[in-house]
């Protein structure tokens, strides 16, 4: 990268499941606002096909003098003069192993993280195991996430970062039960998928309150980006069949990144101007709270219940081996 490349991105993004789909779309959009970024992908080959994808259209963008708007450098900037402006970790987020190994890689990539887009998820086919015993989308959709705040909470403070969650509306559905869904007891292709989701949303308003009663200055929220087209949850027989016929009238992805680069663009992490929806309402300072595309929604129930919010929270940090002081927790939990 030439130094007036370097110069223009002032902030860094990690996008989980960056390779494809929403994520890819998210990565893009924020590469074009001046923000590097970083994609973790669990396959190898994909996830450099997504870099070089998103390379190359940042070069002919820019060679049509429309690219980002970049930044005038700075302390950040400096730190990241020599990184490419999109990096790549490969990472598996389906076990505890993988997440703590992913998020090594993603310290050692990012000298510094303004912006952690949590975008990975599976929509399950058939209950599946993974290392841990645990049924798999519930580790990938609930527990990287929490862990990956855990393990990388110390760079986003370092930078008063802005965390995303991407949620999915289907979380109504949820019928959550703490003893039989970690290892899909209860499995249902689509129940499962909606009670996943719907356990990492819960978890969205502790974490801003717990980073806000310490300083930190990281702020969380979630969004709902509509329904999207994309291969999530593709699979063959009858039910495949019927995705794939209900998908033709869903939103093109490229409608999806705009709710979720929104909640991430702000002028603390060096990308432009604050973010601004509802009507005007300045997201800069805003966390802890649920939007459906570009409106801030209350929870349904039973996610407004803070008592199970709490277990969710304990639950996750035993399965996950985070050590954690329960007089730590957040007063309102």
């Amino acid at each position: 990268m030439r130094d007036n490349e370097a110069a223009a991105f002032t902030a860094t993004a990690v996008v989980t499941g960056g390779n494809r789909g929403i994520g890819l779309a998210v990565a893009s959009q924020l590469l074009h606002a001046g923000v590097r970024v970083v994609l973790v992908a669990r396959d190898p080959a994909r996830g450099e096909q997504a870099r070089a994808q998103l390379d190359a259209d940042w070069r002919a963008r820019n060679a049509r003098g429309t690219g980002g708007a970049g930044g005038s450098g700075g302390a950040a900037a400096g730190r990241d003069a020599e990184l490419p402006r999109v990096g790549l970790v490969v990472g598996d987020l389906s076990d505890v192993a993988g997440v703590r190994a992913t998020a090594a890689a993603v310290l050692d990539a990012c000298p510094n993280l303004e912006i952690l887009i949590h975008n990975a998820g599976i929509w399950p086919a058939s209950r599946i195991l993974n290392a841990d015993g645990l049924e798999q989308a519930f580790a990938t959709n609930h527990l990287a996430p929490f862990l990956l705040n855990h393990l990388l909470q110390e760079r986003l403070a370092a930078s008063r970062a802005r965390v995303v969650q991407v949620s999915a509306g289907l979380y109504v559905k949820a019928r959550i039960d703490l003893d039989r869904t970690p290892r899909g007891e209860d499995f249902h292709p689509i129940r499962t998928y909606a009670i996943t989701k719907a356990c990492n949303l819960a978890l969205v308003a502790p974490f801003a309150r717990r980073w806000q009663d310490a300083g930190t200055g990281i702020r969380i929220n979630a969004v709902h980006p509509g329904v999207i087209r994309t291969g999530l949850g593709d699979r063959r027989g009858p039910l495949g069949l019927l995705l794939k016929t209900a998908k033709r009238f869903w939103t093109p992805v490229e409608q999806a990144a705009p709710p979720i680069t929104r909640l991430a663009l702000d002028t603390e992490a060096g990308a432009g101007t604050a973010p601004v929806v509802n009507g005007g309402q300045d997201l800069g300072t805003v966390t802890g709270r649920y939007f459906e595309i570009g409106q801030e929604m209350p929870l349904a129930s039973p996610l407004d219940d803070t008592a199970l919010a709490r277990r969710l929270w304990v639950q996750a940090a035993e399965l996950t081996g985070v050590r954690d002081d329960p007089a730590a927790y957040p007063a309102a939990m």
